[in-house]
């Protein structure tokens, strides 16, 4: 009921930046929480950023100063800015949101989504 779609990645030498972007669409009635999430081989998924319907944020330790996340509520967008990448954060990056979605005229749904992923590769 809910889509997410990412853009953004790519390869890029240690030190570099990329912006990602999510962007929601469906049957949305509102967005809570919406952040990233990373996974690289061999590795669990894990959160890198987050960012409330308010504008509170939360990151990794290890992204801290480096990766900020943004969002646009009335576009239903979310965004990672990453800065000064390492190759430690090579992973597939994916977007990820709660949302209340329509069922019908007088009923609702929430649920938890996920994009399709978006691959970051830092190497030289």
């Amino acid at each position: 009921q809910v889509q997410l779609v990412e853009s953004g990645g790519g390869l890029v030498q240690p030190g570099g930046s990329l912006r990602l972007s999510c962007a929601a669409s469906g049957r949305i009635f509102s967005l809570g929480a919406m952040g990233w999430y990373r996974q690289a081989p061999g590795k669990q998924r894990e959160l890198v950023a987050a960012v409330t319907s308010g504008g509170s944020t939360n990151y990794a330790d290890s992204v801290k100063g480096r990766f900020t996340i943004s969002r646009d509520n009335a576009k239903n967008t979310v965004a990672l800015q990453l800065n000064s990448l390492k190759p430690e954060d090579t992973a597939v990056y994916y977007c990820n949101a709660d949302a209340i979605t329509y069922v019908s005229s007088t009923r609702y749904s929430s649920d938890n989504y996920w994009g399709q992923g978006t691959q970051v590769t830092v190497s030289s």
